[in-house]
């Protein structure tokens, strides 16, 4: 009989602490429904003490979220355990998830506290959390690099606290597979109540290992997988949801587990993701990159002709995958719209259906063929858009290689149109300078990135624009045209907006 595995998805908590991954309260909660769509067991929305904003999201998370557990992070402190009972408290499955250090560099340099004292904090905190909620997660930060048998100590006294979860994370990614198997059995051992509660893992990839580590940990008994999708997270990343699935779901022969995750949405969870962030999976990258069913070399293409497991191990359709065939033009109506919004898996409400409708005639108009992947972008454009504060009238770029870039922009804010004119190093400069004039704001480029969506001449330009503010908070913006300078200039905007958005709440 084969194991079932619960998948702990902490992409809007982990992931989003990685450099240049933060996202604000509407992606956030757009990422949270796809991950229901997507079947994870439980979402961990954040970390509820962190700011008010992280606060923020995980209630609105914990309200909105139906189909899953929604767990919030805590330290081992009173306070942090409130909040966090504050956040989740509307879940209609609550998660309190407290952690502490056990290893004796973090003790020592880090908590400052004897073993004896990490061991009655940790006991006291999960009793203090049980009295809010059933379901106790508790987790020993650094738990690869501490004493087998005292992690087996802490882990007994915090089970008999009310702990339902038991985490064991290589919080720095130091482990390998053997090792961590090996640790794993050695708790299980010397932890009379072990067998009481769920053994959950979560691995970071410094080294490489993540996935591998998680593999050997379920074989070792872990029933609960931490990961992110496209494993984002800390440092070099955490587990990849999206590779732990696609190998058990792949290789049962192997790994005889199971899991609820609805593969299909994989590629769409992915795509979001890298949408709201703007970071983008290497080409290579297993399971969602670009190039993982790609093929190139002849025999490779002969043999996938002929027969595709010759090269490919899983479908293309198993994750989410679909041919580009053009199927809507500028004829068709919004009923052919929403039944293609059906077919590609979205459910949209009428507000954001409506928007979208009125983005792809818009766009049909200007494009000969309209893809399965341009309407994707459209809708998920539109459905994480913040608060327009500044809307774009007009814009006339004069630029050539023998004069100067000049950009005049035009943009409206409530009643009030406002126009000015810069001059940059080319067309994107100039509009950019002319649109922070507007707003009359320094903010710094941090990051341009254009590609088109799909191939052809009239392809839909993607661009992405990530800016700082004095403060140095990062901001990412997007815009879809079949014009690149026009595409660009929308994503300014959008970056503009966001930051505005986030500075109001």
């Amino acid at each position: 009989m084969s194991k079932k595995i619960i998948i702990f998805d902490t992409t809007l908590r982990d992931g989003e602490q990685s450099p240049g991954c933060s996202m604000n309260l509407k992606e956030k909660l757009e990422m949270a429904k796809q991950l229901e769509r997507l079947r994870v067991n439980i979402i961990e929305a954040g970390f509820p003490a962190a700011s008010p904003g992280d606060f923020a999201s995980v209630q609105e998370i914990a309200k909105t979220i139906k189909e899953c557990s929604v767990a919030g992070l805590a330290r081992a402190l009173k306070s942090d355990i409130d909040q966090a009972w504050e956040a989740v408290k509307y879940s209609q499955a609550p998660r309190i998830h407290t952690f502490l250090a056990t290893s004796d560099i973090h003790m020592q340099y880090k908590l400052k506290m004897e073993p004896q004292q990490v061991k009655e904090t940790a006991v006291e905190m999960v009793a203090y959390a049980k009295k809010y909620c059933s379901d106790i997660e508790f987790s020993a930060e650094d738990a690869t690099r501490s004493d087998p048998y005292f992690l087996a100590e802490i882990f007994e006294e915090v089970i008999r606290a009310g702990a339902t979860t038991i985490n064991i994370p290589d919080t720095v990614g130091y482990t390998t597979p053997d090792e961590f198997y090996e640790l794993i059995m050695t708790i299980r051992k010397n932890t009379p109540s072990i067998d009481k509660v769920n053994i959950s893992v979560h691995c970071h990839n410094d080294l490489g290992l993540a996935v591998a580590n998680t593999l050997a940990a379920g074989k070792a008994g872990a029933v609960q997988f931490e990961c992110t999708v496209n494993g984002i997270g800390e440092r070099a990343g955490n587990a990849a949801l999206e590779e732990l699935v696609m190998i058990l779901d792949t290789r049962k022969d192997i790994y005889n587990f199971t899991t609820d995750i609805k593969t299909n949405e994989i590629m769409r969870s992915s795509s979001l993701l890298t949408r709201i962030t703007g970071v983008k999976v290497q080409p290579n990258k297993a399971i969602v990159g670009a190039n993982a069913f790609a093929h190139e070399s002849g025999i490779h293409q002969h043999g996938v002709l002929s027969n595709k497991k010759t090269y490919e191990i899983m479908t293309f359709e198993s994750i989410g995958l679909t041919k580009n065939t053009m199927v809507l033009g500028k004829h068709s109506g919004r009923h052919a719209f929403e039944e293609k919004v059906k077919q590609l898996g979205y459910t949209l409400p009428k507000d954001e259906l409506d928007k979208a409708f009125a983005r792809f005639k818009n766009i049909a108009d200007k494009k000969k063929e309209v893809y399965d992947r341009d309407i994707e972008a459209i809708i998920s454009k539109e459905s994480v858009q913040v608060p327009k504060t500044y809307t774009l009238k007009r814009f006339v770029i004069n630029s050539g290689n023998t004069i100067t870039s000049t950009a005049l922009v035009m943009m409206k804010r409530d009643d009030r149109e406002i126009e000015e004119v810069a001059v940059g190093d080319g067309p994107v400069d100039a509009a950019f300078k002319a649109i922070e004039k507007i707003v009359t704001q320094k903010l710094k480029l941090e990051d341009y990135q254009i590609q088109s969506v799909t191939e052809g001449e009239d392809a839909l330009g993607d661009a992405l624009v990530k800016i700082s503010n004095e403060a140095g908070r990062v901001y990412v913006g997007r815009g879809l045209s079949t014009d690149v300078i026009e595409a660009s200039i929308h994503a300014f905007i959008n970056a503009v907006n966001k930051m505005i958005y986030e500075e109001s709440m």
